[in-house]
């Protein structure tokens, strides 16, 4: 790694129990770093907590033991009302599942967020929206109901909504998950020029071994632990 990266992310000590049907310990003293820029796949077996790690770093979920800080912001114990807006403008998401309004155009579903943000008036999100859909190929489509295109454009559009608000980190959850591989090498293409372009860093959860060895770092899990940093450079 390079030593004259900023961090953007640390995980200090994270626990995690679930009480239901009886109390158990999913996450056990999770501690880590991620760089700007950086391109990060989290891996491991179906259960061994990758997917709980990656709502706790996107302050979806609430509900640990230990501190998360972004972009040099402490977020634990932050309430949700401050949590909702920092997510809104500091992080972006990708979903296995690519959760776009059906009834609305590509266009509209990529402004969104942006419109949510406020920062900027509606003519400039809508010019937003263009210059993200054109990043992933997707401009020609920007009136189309989002109903009407494949599984694969799908995704690349909630790429571009991911990116309409300029976020620091871009967190993916199996997001080739529903993909072919042309689709999911695809993706992935998008996710490397988003790191190495715009220096935005990138956090996936991923089964896909592929994706994830074209990235910087792989970090491995078992049992609630990190069991290997991955701090050699993939190439």
């Amino acid at each position: 790694m390079n030593s004259q990266r900023t961090a953007v992310l640390k995980a200090t000590h994270i626990n995690k129990y679930f009480t239901e049907p009886v109390r158990f310990q999913v996450l056990k003293d999770i501690s880590f770093e991620v760089q700007k820029g950086e391109f990060l796949s989290i891996i491991g077996k179906s259960g061994c907590g990758k997917s709980t790690l990656l709502y706790i770093l996107s302050t979806m979920d609430t509900s640990y033991e230990g501190t998360l800080e972004v972009n040099g912001q402490p977020l634990t114990g932050r309430s949700q009302d401050q949590l909702a807006a920092f997510r809104n403008e500091h992080l972006g998401f990708v979903f296995q599942f690519h959760f776009l309004l059906p009834e609305f155009s590509v266009l509209q579903n990529v402004m969104l967020p942006g419109l949510k943000l406020g920062k900027f008036p509606a003519r400039e999100v809508e010019e937003r929206a263009y210059q993200k859909l054109r990043l992933v190929d997707m401009h020609e489509h920007a009136l189309k109901p989002s109903s009407k295109l494949s599984g694969g454009q799908q995704q690349r559009v909630a790429i571009a909504r991911a990116l309409i608000n300029e976020p620091t980190i871009i967190m993916g959850d199996e997001p080739t998950g529903n993909l072919d591989k042309a689709n999911s090498e695809m993706v992935f293409d998008i996710f490397r020029e988003i790191s190495r372009t715009n220096g935005q860093t990138i956090i996936t959860v991923t089964h896909d071994p592929d994706f994830a060895a074209g990235g910087d770092r792989i970090m491995e899990m078992s049992d609630g632990k990190i069991i290997s940093h991955g701090y050699e450079a993939k190439i």
